[in-house]
């Protein structure tokens, strides 16, 4: 039931950023999406699938578990249900914030990550293009941060829910007038804080790593308000990457396995 839940509310959001992308684009396409679409939406697909025969349900299984049995933080102290569920949420945000710091800073998890960051363009469908293993990764990681808290379920659910309907968000080729850019970003990583976290300078991929709320990027000194180029126009993806043609799925696939020059 969760999982259908969070895929019907994924793909409602999914469908709303692809709609207000083609009526109101931040960045004029400069790369087909006949030529990107297939490859994001395909690793989705593939990734889908593979959590679906795989460990697709372990967060919730973890976190029912958890409780069940009175293992992690929150089941020893008896946490009230409205405080499990707060900080359940915080905790679950803040793993993922050092869970994307780590995928840059750590040679071997940026092997994975390095597909997400090979997109020339970004919109709705980058939310998606990540390698098979990370999407693995990640999952194991998540279930690890779960136990240890004694997540409640029922937030789990929910920030599965957040997590994409954010990613989503923020990866989305929205325009969205400047006032209101300015009043969300207070509290949110819109489109355009995100953008900089693909630029093709280092300093500024190194940048925003959260995926929902800004706090933790201010908090840990990773929070960037501007690009150096126009948002417009900023080159997007991987340098060593930015003079070949678009990958293919399968070099998509075998990237992590081979030296980038």
């Amino acid at each position: 039931m969760e999982t259908w839940l969070r895929l019907t509310m994924a793909a409602g959001i999914f469908a709303l950023m692809i709609g207000l992308e083609t009526l109101i684009p931040r960045r004029k396409a400069h790369i087909d999406r006949q030529q990107r679409w297939p490859i994001n939406l395909g690793l989705a697909a593939v990734n889908m699938l593979l959590m679906r025969v795989s460990i697709g349900g372990m967060a919730y299984l973890a976190a029912d578990y958890a409780q069940t049995l009175g293992v992690g933080l929150l089941n020893w102290l008896d946490a009230a249900p409205a405080l499990s569920m707060l900080v359940t949420l915080f905790w679950l945000d803040l793993a993922i914030y050092w869970q994307h710091v780590a995928s840059h800073h750590l040679p071997i998890i940026w092997r994975l990550h390095q597909v997400h960051h090979s997109d020339l363009a970004i919109d709705a469908t980058t939310a998606v293009r990540f390698h098979p293993l990370e999407i693995l990764l990640s999952m194991v990681y998540k279930t690890l941060c779960i136990i240890l808290i004694g997540a409640n379920p029922l937030a789990v659910v929910v920030f599965e829910i957040i997590l994409n309907g954010a990613a989503t968000f923020n990866h989305s080729n929205i325009h969205i007038p400047t006032q209101l850019e300015q009043a969300l970003r207070w509290l949110l990583i819109t489109p355009d804080l995100h953008r900089i976290h693909h630029s093709t300078l280092p300093e500024e991929t190194n940048s925003n790593y959260g995926f929902s709320v800004v706090f933790w990027d201010k908090l840990f000194k990773t929070y960037r308000p501007e690009p150096q180029q126009a948002q417009t126009t900023m080159p997007i993806g991987l340098p060593a990457l930015r003079l070949a043609t678009e990958l293919s799925f399968v070099r998509l696939l075998q990237l992590p396995f081979k030296a980038l020059r």
